[in-house]
């Protein structure tokens, strides 16, 4: 079955769904994701370095996991679905931090992401096991020192400005107010 993303208009409403493996462009319309940072028991949060085979970014470190949500899937659903996927972690402690996120960004190759992108602190202790064609590498890190980290991707260095807004450590991040959202991502 193909992925499909959920294209948004410019107020974050669902306008229509494109395939996962074409959306991303030098013209990608603007669509839904999501960005999580998960977060364990003593404050560190999980970076992951992207699989230097990915379309997009390939091979930048950045949040601990990103994807988008399929049609008619809520968007924590969707965070479950993919740590799951690209790590093996397996939560329910998912909490929203920026419901209004968004960002756009060209690689050098000139494709493009444009995206209505939710954050959520996703609260997990362990070590992940990360698939390989997702996932090159991992580290736990202070937040102090996340910014330290070299190649980190743009929408990461944007949501640590937003984020550090919120307080100085993930673990006294306030929670988002859900209806804050964008209409498409309320289900």
């Amino acid at each position: 079955m193909t992925e499909r993303v959920v294209l948004v208009d410019e107020g974050g409403r669902a306008i229509g769904t494109e395939a996962k493996a074409t959306v991303h462009h030098a013209a990608t319309p603007l669509h839904l994701a999501f960005s999580s940072y998960v977060v364990d028991a003593d404050g560190r949060v999980l970076l992951t370095q992207r699989a230097v085979d990915k379309p997009t970014w390939p091979g930048v470190w950045t949040n601990s996991c990103c994807g988008h949500p399929l049609p008619g899937e809520p968007v924590p659903d969707a965070v479950r679905r993919r740590l799951a996927d690209e790590l093996g972690i397996v939560t329910d402690a998912i909490e929203l931090v920026l419901p209004e996120f968004r960002y756009r960004a060209e690689m050098p190759t000139g494709v493009v992401e444009n995206e209505l992108c939710p954050v959520y602190r996703v609260w997990w202790t362990g070590d992940p096991t990360p698939d390989p064609a997702e996932v090159a590498s991992y580290r736990w890190a202070n937040w102090a020192t996340v910014r330290s980290v070299p190649d980190l991707s743009p929408w990461c260095l944007l949501q640590l400005d937003e984020l550090d807004r919120l307080g100085p450590t993930p673990t006294t991040w306030p929670l988002a107010d859900a209806t804050l959202l964008p209409p498409a991502a309320r289900l």
